[in-house]
């Protein structure tokens, strides 16, 4: 369970200002791009585990996902839903301890992390618990600083024991949920050379029908 300490640390940096940017995550958007075919995201359900301000949360109800984001700061998710208001976009915004409470199973055509930097112990019971979320035919995309980041790439945690890369979290996942399918693991750079630029995790998980 999350301590009131982290709850509230989260809820100071929400209020100080919008930290996140304004638009989704450009490695999340590489990512999405295509999933839905050409029948398009319509009546598809979304989730997204520690959405903090909504960026990517209020993005992908503009491409006409059903999301439901979820996290534990009050201060994120406020402003997630002024956020989401002034898109004219509908998000369920759901507070919850990802420590404490897991999402249903098999529920989400897709599911989405972003930026989530736990330590090891907590990560992998938090990660597993949305690969399970995954429907049939659905995917799990996870997006982090890649440990070279540290180093070679802008922001993120300094604390590179916190950070991992495709193929370790994918190692992770897949010992409880060995049924999903990889589809990309890779390491992505957000701009090309010579701009200095975060170094990113992407992993794409896939359940087959």
């Amino acid at each position: 369970m999350v301590s009131d300490e982290r709850r509230m640390a989260w809820n100071v940096r929400h209020e100080a200002g919008d930290f996140e940017g304004e638009g989704p995550n450009p490695t999340l958007v590489a990512g999405v791009a295509g999933l839905a075919g050409a029948a398009g995201p319509k009546d598809r359900r979304a989730l997204e585990l520690a959405c903090g301000s909504g960026t990517n949360a209020v993005w992908l109800a503009g491409q006409g996902w059903q999301v439901t984001a979820v996290d534990w700061s009050s201060v994120g998710l406020a402003n997630g839903r002024s956020r989401a208001e002034a898109a004219g976009v509908t998000v369920d915004w759901q507070e919850h301890d990802l420590l404490a409470w897991t999402p249903p199973v098999r529920s989400f055509d897709l599911v989405v992390i972003v930026y989530l930097h736990l330590p090891i112990s907590e990560r992998v019971p938090v990660y597993r618990a949305a690969a399970a979320a995954v429907a049939p035919g659905g995917r799990l995309i996870v997006v982090a600083h890649h440990p070279r980041n540290v180093t070679e790439g802008v922001g993120g945690p300094p604390d590179a024991t916190r950070l991992f890369t495709a193929e370790e979290i994918a190692t992770d996942v897949l010992v409880s949920d060995p049924d999903l399918l990889i589809d990309r693991a890779e390491m992505a750079r957000q701009a090309p050379p010579p701009a200095r630029s975060p170094l990113d995790t992407l992993l794409i998980l896939r359940r087959p029908l």
